[in-house]
């Protein structure tokens, strides 16, 4: 008798949507990550990744609302909230360059160049530096204030590789910064329109897994004023997944349109 085996836990995450005005309307940051990744291998992207270890209790240089706000928006406890906010800004660092921060003591104030923190980045992507340890070390704050809560997606138990709990933000990019996208685990990144990456999904360019798509659907056609104003109901989001075929096959609350679009450009998820 074949006993279903017990679903892997799951690892809290932080996705970043980083955001822009361009002249086709918004645009969004989207990385493909390479193929040699064990998770997720080929998919497209936004920034983002666990909650690492130093990212609780980390006593972080903040300025904006609480942990205990962040915590009423996405259902946690107020630690978890702080660490999410801390891995969201961290690793959009380490994976585009963009610093969500200000100088201490300057409430308005946020970092117009963080290309000057260049060492500092690849320590922190090497697991050798903090990011609270950065914040200190370069009289920084972090402004959760360039923040806003967006969903929550968790992976399918079915899924036996790693299993996460991801909490989605959106950013505008910081006046002055630039995205890069110059990390160890992507091999291509940069800006396009929401819309244009779903269609370049449903043309079997690139490969879009649900909770990317769906935040994509959620921000085409606004702007980023209108995308930093809404105030979002989270609720967390656990698709099922099923083998059909050679294939896995998502179920979730928009899987029909998902899949349709898929279909169109003969994508499969294979197992």
């Amino acid at each position: 008798m074949t006993t279903t085996p017990e679903p892997l836990p799951t690892r809290p995450a932080a996705t970043v949507m980083l955001v822009r005005e361009s002249r086709k309307g918004i645009a969004v940051f989207l990385m493909r990550r390479h193929a040699q990744m064990e998770f997720a291998a080929g998919t497209v992207v936004f920034p983002g990744g666990g909650v690492d270890d130093r990212d609780r209790n980390a006593d972080i240089a903040w300025a904006g609302p609480s942990p205990d706000w962040w915590a009423q928006r996405f259902g946690v406890e107020p630690d978890l909230a702080e660490a999410l906010v801390c891995a969201a800004a961290r690793e959009t660092f380490e994976e585009s360059g963009v610093l969500f921060a200000g100088p201490a003591g300057d409430p308005d104030g946020i970092v117009a160049d963080a290309s000057v923190y260049g060492d500092a980045r690849q320590a922190l992507a090497q697991r050798s530096l903090s990011f609270a340890d950065f914040l200190r070390t370069e009289n920084l704050v972090l402004r959760s204030d360039l923040l806003r809560p967006w969903a929550n997606w968790v992976t399918p138990e079915a899924e036996r590789t790693r299993r996460y709990d991801t909490y989605f933000f959106v950013g505008a990019l910081p006046e002055g910064q630039r995205a890069d996208g110059e990390n160890t685990e992507s091999d291509l990144a940069g800006w396009t329109t929401p819309r244009a990456a779903i269609d370049e999904f449903e043309a079997g360019n690139l490969f879009l897994l649900p909770p990317t798509w769906t935040q994509l659907d959620s921000l085409a056609d606004r702007t980023v004023e209108e995308v930093l104003a809404v105030e979002r109901q989270i609720v967390a989001v656990q698709p099922n997944l099923e083998i059909q075929g050679d294939n896995w096959v998502f179920e979730f609350f928009d899987s029909d349109r998902y899949h349709e679009a898929r279909e169109k450009g003969g994508l499969g998820w294979r197992h």
